[in-house]
């Protein structure tokens, strides 16, 4: 099957290794050239609404994505479905390690996160025309990013997910609180989900931002969740520096919280519901995803 994508990819005689890490999609690693082969699930798996043509989404992040910051070229896509029961990704292999394998010294953290909030505000800097994912836009924020908030309480109810409150509670807390996402006006490329396994290192400092498989168009802020996943990115003065020195602009007022609230029930809420379709998650991951979406939901709760 490998060697079918790559010969449709114009690449033969190459040997293929399959990566680990990979939750979702299934991944290999192609040498010679230097290629990352995904494909998807076939359309019966089980998945997550948003899930739904995700290789589509991650072809279309690198391809925008492209002008700004550093992401894999894309070398070949195949939605047809004709060799292989799923989506088909060939893309360049970025050079580095994910920053999660990387034991970063305290003297060199500064500047890296300094490089990386000025890293993201250029990829804010690419704006579209509709709000959402790219499946599905909207001409409002609020009115895409409540639909993505129930189709993910959606999801949950469909898989019996185990929330730290019941559904009805999370869904009556998050609507009662979606009034400031009218302060949105533009549509950004957002990410969401630059955690340090995404984030890949060189030598010199960041080599790229990988797996761009979540990215909707939407409010800036929405990226920064994961940018400081289960933290406060107010906190990472480093990271706002850089990310105000090259342009970006970030405002922590009350509404700009509440906002970065409903993203981090919204993140947290997907990364509790996937744990059924995909079979259970890290113990620890999920201990502090509850957590943290039971703080969000409160902080909610007392701000409406």
């Amino acid at each position: 099957m490998i060697a079918e994508v790559l010969a449709a990819a114009g690449v033969r005689q190459a040997k293929w290794t399959p990566l680990s890490g990979a939750s979702f999609n299934t991944a290999y690693r192609i040498r010679p050239p230097g290629l990352v082969v995904k494909v998807s699930p076939p359309p019966d798996a089980p998945a997550l609404t948003y899930e739904r043509g995700l290789l589509r989404t991650e072809a279309l992040f690198y391809e925008t994505a492209a002008a700004a910051v550093p992401v894999p070229r894309v070398v070949h896509t195949d939605f047809s479905r004709r060799l292989v029961d799923g989506d088909v990704l060939v893309m360049t292999e970025l050079p580095g390690d994910s920053w999660a394998a990387r034991r970063v010294p305290p003297t060199k953290r500064a500047a890296l996160r300094a490089e990386l909030g000025s890293l993201v505000a250029r990829l804010h800097r690419i704006t579209g025309t509709g709000f959402g994912y790219p499946s599905a836009v909207s001409s409002s924020w609020r009115t895409a990013f409540t639909a993505m908030l129930d189709a993910v309480l959606a999801d949950a109810e469909r898989f019996s997910a185990a929330l730290p409150v019941p559904i009805s509670q999370v869904r009556t807390t998050l609507m009662a609180s979606t009034a400031v996402l009218a302060e949105v006006r533009t549509p950004v490329l957002v990410h969401f989900d630059l955690w340090p396994g995404n984030i890949l290192l060189g030598e010199s400092g960041i080599t790229g931002f990988i797996d761009g498989e979540r990215a909707f168009w939407g409010d800036p802020l929405a990226d920064l969740v994961s940018l400081a996943l289960f933290g406060d990115i107010e906190r990472d003065a480093d990271f706002v520096r850089g990310y105000r020195e090259a342009g970006g602009a970030l405002v922590f007022d009350d509404a700009a919280r509440v906002r970065l609230a409903l993203y981090r029930c919204y993140l947290y809420l997907i990364m509790l519901v996937e744990t059924v379709p995909r079979g259970g998650g890290a113990p620890a991951t999920i201990r502090l995803a509850d957590a943290h979406l039971r703080r969000a939901l409160t902080f909610l709760g007392r701000s409406s």
